[in-house]
């Protein structure tokens, strides 16, 4: 049988089972039991199908992920994500368009502790929006910042999505997350040009109000006390990482751990903040991992039916340049993203692109970079990206879908923007992966 064929009959059901809502889990996994009964040799298929399940989610790799999450939950539930805003507050005075700009900063801020982007629309977009038509603003300068700088948090870790890539494209972890950095900066620094330029060309976008003058020692203060513990929190993620001294599973433990500690010296970890935290980590873990299990054995279906190896070939035999074909991949994903999640993307797309790219002989983690922010702008992009609903649910009230469909555009382009970039300059990843895993 055509590989093209065998590719169609197994994403044809995934496809359609989606389509009618059953969950994306359940739906891996019917396609998965139906594929390895049929085309797997019976019920020693199904055996097999059941030994890969479980080696999937026994991976010391996915670890990371019921870590960050706790991470996540704890700084929500904690109150210091609100500690953070409220410092950055008192520091950015009366700069033009101030609170579109407080988003950015607290989107990156936020993208280093949580890893959590809807989480992050949750707070910025109910604590600042309100303030912001208070204010004056437009909706497109009110709505638009939340939503693009909370998409930051797939690209600066610590990023769950960035996990989950790494365990289905069989790609070091570490390297990701340190890859990840560079473009995540990028990606914020286009944000500021945008509202700064924006507000200078049009001031009514986002008047100036007069702002309460705060002395330098409240400011000073503020920032000792709910600023500079988070960067133990961040190294304790992140640096340690850099220093060689931990992998990224123990990286998520020591970060998590210094959250919890963090929460505690604030006197906020009360019994009933650690048991929500860890409830509603372990809910989302678990969704998470039935999912990564159901995608990796979806992709081991696939490579035994050798529709990845020829459809590979096909690809290599296109009168295309390489280059060219990395891009269309990567464009799939944005358009894919307008009307599907991101895991569903990653889990569908991945175990097909990644034997594209290294046979290409592309640097793979350049390519998951740039994979990662097509996921981050399909989320955000019209019809149905996801962050959009969750904007919808925290607007203030009488904000209609068009308006965060218009708001959305122009964050958009500057994703859009960050990948043309990464794609013509794959030194801004390869470059700190190459000096720090040298």
């Amino acid at each position: 049988m055509a590989w093209y064929f065998t590719l169609l009959l197994i994403l044809g059901p995934l496809f359609a089972l989606m389509a009618v809502g059953l969950p994306v889990a359940f739906a891996f996994f019917a396609v998965n039991l139906v594929g390895a009964f049929i085309l797997m040799g019976g019920t020693a298929g199904i055996e097999q199908l059941v030994l890969n399940t479980v080696d999937s989610i026994s991976s010391f790799t996915l670890i990371p992920i019921a870590l960050f999450m706790i991470m996540g939950e704890a700084m929500f539930r904690s109150g210091i994500a609100v500690d953070l805003m409220d410092t950055l507050d008192k520091w950015f005075g009366k700069l033009p368009g101030r609170l579109a700009l407080m988003a950015v900063g607290g989107g990156v801020l936020f993208s280093t502790l949580t890893g959590n982007s809807m989480g992050s629309i949750a707070l910025l977009g109910s604590s600042l929006t309100p303030e912001m038509e208070k204010r004056g603003y437009k909706k497109q300068m009110s709505l638009g910042p939340i939503l693009g700088s909370s998409g930051l948090a797939i690209m600066i870790p610590p990023s769950s999505l960035a996990v989950v890539l790494g365990v289905i494209a069989e790609i070091s972890i570490g390297q990701i997350l340190v890859g990840i950095i560079v473009p995540g900066l990028l990606m914020a620094l286009l944000y500021v040009f945008y509202i700064v330029g924006r507000c200078a060309v049009n001031p009514e976008l986002a008047p100036a109000f007069e702002v309460k003058h705060v002395a330098l020692s409240e400011k000073i203060s503020a920032t000792v006390i709910n600023i500079v513990p988070l960067a133990f929190v961040v190294f304790s993620v992140v640096g340690v990482i850099f220093l060689g001294l931990a992998t990224p599973s123990e990286a998520a433990a020591t970060g998590a751990f210094a959250t919890l500690i963090l929460a505690a010296l604030k006197r906020r970890l009360t019994a009933k903040v650690f048991g929500t935290t860890m409830l509603e980590s372990a809910n989302i873990s678990v969704m998470v991992l039935l999912i990564v299990s159901g995608a990796v054995t979806f992709s081991q279906l696939l490579a035994f039916t050798g529709a990845t190896f020829d459809m590979v070939d096909a690809v290599l035999s296109l009168d295309v340049s390489p280059s060219m074909i990395v891009f269309l991949m990567i464009m799939v994903v944005v358009l894919m993203g307008m009307f599907m999640g991101p895991l569903p993307i990653m889990l569908i797309t991945l175990p097909i692109f990644v034997p594209v790219v290294l046979e290409l002989g592309f640097d793979v983690i350049w390519f998951a970079a740039m994979f990662l922010v097509a996921i981050e702008t399909g989320a955000t992009s019209p019809p149905f990206g996801a962050a959009l609903f969750v904007m919808k649910a925290v607007a203030p009230k009488g904000t209609t879908m068009g308006d965060i469909y218009r708001a959305a555009v122009p964050y958009i382009i500057c994703d859009l923007a960050a990948i043309l970039i990464l794609f013509f300059f794959p030194v801004l990843v390869t470059g700190p992966v190459s000096w720090m895993f040298r």
